[in-house]
């Protein structure tokens, strides 16, 4: 039987509408024979989940069972659902009564060994492991590290970082003088990644890598953070010049913090001439 449809408005005073999907989802993974191994990730196994957050997990059935499932059915014996879809990534998402997303990977025990190849893990064996029938699961994530840490010691970590910084800042100023608003948007986004990156360079916080922007605004100075608010922007053409101008600088204050460390200089040249464009861009 699954869950019923929470009180949403009951969440803050009692235990997270989550931490109930996640102890049916353990006990839908028990009842399932078919079900070789599973896997909890995120934040609800790494300790740092709020009302918000996602609940995540890899379910690795047999090959026989697999083709067998069909997603959403799996998921609603969990708990009622309002939609679900495949995204990007071909992984099942399933919505909760309250908003809440659940992201499930349907696979086979032939993925376990793909686990391998994960950049880190996230979170202690013990928090994660939700079924492991055949002992082939908590080796393979035993042998991941808790959290990745960038490779800060080599001076290819400008090429990673810093320079992509400098290709989508001066391109987004050209489609912002072209007239394409929207498309120098999205660039200015893919720079503002980048900025992030920076940031946590400049200032050694590289706790959340893999995705810089989560717990920026606490892992962040509050300097920085502001500076990083101002390079955002609505795709109107007064903002995405008020918000390149204000990339470039933040920028042009991080890159040589960065750089200093392995003898290397920043662009200023290539800087100075796009500081001169963003001065007067209708020249």
């Amino acid at each position: 039987m699954s869950l019923p449809v929470p009180d949403v408005r009951c969440l803050a005073v009692r235990v997270l509408y989550q931490e109930e999907l996640i102890e049916r989802v353990r006990e839908v993974c028990a009842a399932d024979d078919g079900l070789d191994a599973a896997l909890m990730y995120g934040s609800f196994a790494a300790g740092e989940a709020d009302e918000h957050s996602d609940i995540e997990f890899w379910l690795f059935f047999t090959t026989r069972r697999r083709a067998e499932i069909e997603p959403r059915s799996w998921c609603a014996d969990i708990a009622p659902t309002s939609y679900g879809l495949l995204n990007e990534f071909g992984t099942y998402v399933a919505f909760f009564p309250g908003l809440v997303r659940g992201e499930f990977h349907f696979a086979t025990v032939d993925d376990i060994a793909t686990v391998a190849e994960w950049p880190a893990r996230g979170a202690e064996v013990e928090r994660m492991l939700i079924v492991d029938r055949s002992g082939a699961l908590a080796p393979v994530l035993r042998g991941l590290p808790q959290r990745y840490v960038p490779p800060v010691d080599s001076p290819e970590i400008i090429t990673k970082y810093c320079d992509p910084f400098a290709n989508w800042l001066v391109l987004a100023h050209h489609l912002a003088a072209r007239g394409e608003d929207l498309r120098a948007w999205d660039a200015l986004g893919h720079a503002q990644r980048h900025l992030l990156w920076m940031a946590r360079l400049a200032e050694e916080s590289t706790a959340h890598w893999l995705t810089p922007s989560r717990g920026a605004e606490r892992e962040l100075s509050a300097d920085t953070v502001a500076e990083l608010r101002a390079a955002t922007c609505a795709a109107s053409p007064q903002e995405l010049v008020g918000a390149l101008r204000a990339a470039l600088e933040l920028g042009r204050r991080l890159w040589p913090v960065i750089a200093t460390r392995y003898g290397r200089g920043a662009p200023t040249a290539l800087f100075a001439e796009l500081d001169a464009a963003l001065r007067h861009p209708h020249v």
